[in-house]
C-alpha cells in the first residue's frame, strides 16, 4: 500500500529537503536545490523510481514510534522487534559545499539486524546511474550527478536489482552511520562530514534558532514546529521561501489537480513577513523582504505571481509520463505555467509587505519607495482589467473581488506612508482618489445585497474564502454588516465538516480544471481569524484547536484536508498552512503570553 501524504516527515538543510516515511524510507529528495531533479521519487511512483530505506530486516510496515528531537529538524524513528529495539536518526546538516543526508543507526536494546536498500534514480526517477566502488565507498554517476555513499564503521554492500544493499546488526549502545553526499559529477569529491559531529551540531544549531521564538502562549510547540518548517522551506542563499518542497501531490486522490509548488509565491509575502516578525525572527524577515525586492525588480508590468528560489522567471511546465503519480494521481508536472498569469492581488501583497517592513523597522532604502511608486502607477490603469485571481484559475479571466480589494490595499498603504512621512514624493491626492474609486466599485459590483455577502467576482453568485480577508486588510471594519454577512455565507456555502473550501465545490466552473479538491487549510485559519475579529473568539479557538489536531504525528500540515476520508491532500508540507497556524495563534493567544 502506498504511503499516505501524512505518513511523511521532513528533514532539510535550508537548500533542499528529504521526505522520510514511517517505514524508514526516504521517498523524495531533490538535489542540490528544492527545484532540482529528484533522485528519490517513490513519493510519485514506486520503489523503482528511487528510495532509500533503513529498517529492521523483517519489518514490512511502519515504525513503532517517531518524533523530532524538541526544537529541531532532527528525526528519530524507532522500532521495537522481538530481537530488541533500534533507532534511526535522520538529518541533513547545514551544508558547507555539498548536500549530505546523514542516517545514524543506534541499538537501544537486544541485537537487531537491519537492512539498507538504496535505489538512486536521477532526473525524477528515470535514470539508473552507473555504480562503482572507490576508496571503499559506493559512487553513483549519471550525467551531471554524482552521489557517494559511505558508512562508519564500514558496512559491506552489494549490488542487486539495480540497487545497493547492506545488512548489519547492532547491539545496545552500538552505532552505524551512513552518509550520502551529492556533488556535480565533473567536480572532485567534496570533504567528508563526520556524521556524529554533524548530528551534535545540527541539534545545537536548531535548538539555538528555535529558542529565539518570542511566542510563549498556548500551543507553543505547534507554533515552533511551524516556524521550524518555514525555516526548512527557506532557500538560505537567497532568503526565498518555497510554497512546498514537493510537486504533484494531488488535491484529489486519483485526480489531475497536481501542481509544482517548489517555487516562491508573492501571495504569501505579507503573511509570511508578519509571522516571522511577530515571532521574533527579524533576520529571516529581512532576508525574505530582500528576496522580494530582487525578484520584483524591473518593469511593473512584468511582475509575476511566483519566481524560482533565486528569482528565476522562466518556470516552464512539463509532464513526466514515467511517474504514475501519488496514489495513481496523474499527471506528474514539473514547472508551473501559472507563473505567466496576471494576478492583480500580488501588487497589493508586495506593497503591503513593504509597508509592513517599513513600520517594523527593517532597513528601507530610497529605491524601495521608488519601486512602490512604480507599482502603484502601473495599477492606476491596470486595476480595471480582469485577471486570473489569487487561486491561479486556468479558466477565463474575471474581475475577482479579492484582486480588487488588494488593489485597494496597494493604494491605501501608499497613502498611509505619505501621510506618515510627508518628506517622501508621491501623488497623495491621486492615490487617495484611486483608493476611493476602487472601494466604491467593489462595494457596488462585488457585493450581493440579496444575500448580504461579497462574491467571488463581479456579477457572480459564487463565493471565495479569500473574502474572509476583507476585515484583516482593513477594507471594511469587522463589525460592518457586509463583513458579518460574508463570513456567514462563506461558512454556509463553502463549509464542509467545519472546515472551508477555497471556492465553490463545482470547481471546474471556476478554474477550468476537472475534478474536485479538499478543504483548504489556510482558508480555515482565515475563518478562525475572521471569527476572532468579529468577537466570536470562543468559536475561533475551537476551530483553531481542530486545525492544529489535523497535523500529522510530527506536526506537519499539507495544503488541503479531506474531512470525509480523513486524509491530508496537496503538496506537503505547505508553507501557507503553517503561516496560517502561526498568525492565528498569535492573534488568538498573543495577549496571554507569559510575562
Amino acid at each position: 500500500m502506498h504511503p499516505r501524504i501524512e505518513d511523511y516527515a521532513l528533514i532539510g538543510d535550508e537548500q533542499t529537503v528529504a521526505l522520510v516515511g514511517r517505514d524508514g524510507s526516504i521517498d523524495w529528495l531533490c538535489l542540490p536545490r528544492f527545484d532540482s531533479g529528484a533522485c528519490f521519487a517513490r513519493l510519485l511512483g514506486d520503489e523503482d523510481n528511487g528510495h532509500w530505506r533503513i529498517a529492521p530486516k523483517d519489518a514490512d510496515g511502519p515504525c513503532t514510534r517517531r518524533a523530532y528531537r524538541p526544537g529541531t529538524l532532527v528525526l528519530d524513528t524507532e522500532w521495537d522487534t522481538p530481537q530488541g529495539s533500534v533507532r534511526v536518526t535522520d538529518l541533513m546538516p547545514q551544508r558547507d559545499r555539498a548536500p549530505d543526508v546523514v542516517r545514524v543507526v543506534e541499538g537501544l536494546s537486544g541485537r537487531v539486524t537491519l537492512r539498507s536498500t538504496l535505489r538512486l534514480r536521477f532526473d525524477y526517477g528515470s535514470i539508473v546511474p552507473w555504480v562503482r566502488r572507490a576508496d571503499g565507498h559506493r559512487v553513483a554517476v549519471a550525467g551531471p550527478d554524482s552521489v557517494w555513499l559511505r558508512s562508519e564503521p564500514e558496512v559491506r554492500t552489494w549490488g542487486e536489482d539495480f540497487g545497493t544493499h547492506s545488512e548489519f546488526t547492532v547491539a545496545e549502545g552500538e552505532k552505524v552511520a551512513f552518509v550520502l553526499t551529492w556533488h556535480p559529477s565533473h567536480e572532485p569529491r567534496p570533504p567528508q562530514v563526520d556524521p556524529h559531529e554533524a548530528l551534535r551540531h545540527s541539534v545545537a544549531d536548531w535548538r539555538a534558532w528555535s529558542s529565539r521564538c518570542q511566542y510563549d502562549g498556548p500551543y507553543r510547540d505547534a507554533v515552533v514546529r511551524s516556524l521550524i518548517t518555514l525555516k526548512a522551506l527557506t532557500y538560505r542563499p537567497t532568503g526565498g521561501i518555497v510554497a512546498a518542497p514537493t510537486t504533484s501531490l494531488p488535491e484529489e486522490l486519483g485526480g489531475v489537480r497536481n501542481w509544482d509548488y517548489r517555487y516562491c509565491w508573492l501571495r504569501d509575502s505579507t503573511l509570511t513577513l508578519g509571522a516571522l516578525l511577530a515571532a521574533g525572527y527579524q533576520e529571516e524577515a529581512e532576508a525574505w523582504r530582500d528576496w522580494l525586492l530582487r525578484a520584483v525588480a524591473g518593469d511593473p508590468a512584468d511582475l509575476q505571481i511566483m519566481y524560482g528560489v533565486a528569482g528565476e522567471r522562466r518556470l516552464p511546465e512539463t509532464e513526466l509520463p514515467w511517474l504514475a503519480g501519488h496514489a495513481g494521481s496523474a499527471p506528474v508536472r514539473i514547472g508551473n505555467d501559472a507563473a505567466g498569469q496576471l494576478q492583480l492581488d500580488v501588487y497589493g501583497e508586495v506593497l503591503d509587505s513593504l509597508s509592513l517592513a517599513r513600520h517594523s523597522g527593517l532597513p528601507v532604502g530610497e529605491d524601495v519607495w521608488h519601486l512602490q511608486c512604480a507599482l502603484l502607477e502601473f495599477l492606476r490603469t491596470a486595476w480595471r482589467e480582469p485577471d486570473e485571481g489569487l487561486w491561479e484559475v486556468r479558466g477565463r479571466r474575471r474581475h475577482f473581488v479579492h484582486s480588487k480589494v488588494m488593489v485597494w490595499v496597494a493604494a491605501d498603504r501608499a497613502v498611509r506612508t505619505l501621510e506618515e512621512d510627508p518628506a517622501l514624493d508621491g501623488d497623495l491626492e491621486g492615490w487617495r482618489a484611486l483608493r476611493d474609486e476602487v472601494h466604491r466599485e467593489v462595494c457596488e459590483r462585488g457585493y450581493d445585497p440579496e444575500r448580504n455577502t461579497f462574491t467571488q467576482s463581479y456579477g457572480s453568485r459564487a463565493l471565495d474564502a479569500a473574502l474572509l480577508l476583507i476585515p484583516r486588510v482593513g477594507f471594511l471594519p469587522p463589525d460592518d454588516p457586509r463583513v458579518l454577512g460574508t463570513i456567514e455565507a462563506v461558512r454556509a456555502e463553502l463549509g464542509e465538516g467545519g472546515l472551508v473550501r477555497r471556492y465553490t465545490a463545482d470547481a471546474t466552473a471556476v478554474d477550468g480544471v476537472p475534478g474536485g479538491e479538499g478543504t483548504f487549510l489556510v482558508c480555515s485559519f482565515w475563518l478562525a481569524d475572521a471569527l476572532h475579529m468579529t468577537g466570536r473568539t470562543k468559536e475561533a479557538r475551537e476551530l483553531f484547536e481542530r486545525l492544529v489536531g489535523l497535523a500529522n504525528d510530527v506536526g506537519l500540515l499539507s495544503e488541503e484536508y479531506d474531512p470525509v476520508l480523513g486524509r491530508q491532500l496537496g503538496n506537503f508540507p505547505q508553507a501557507f498552512s503553517h503561516i496560517g497556524l502561526v498568525n492565528t495563534a498569535l492573534a488568538l493567544y498573543g495577549s496571554e503570553q507569559a510575562g
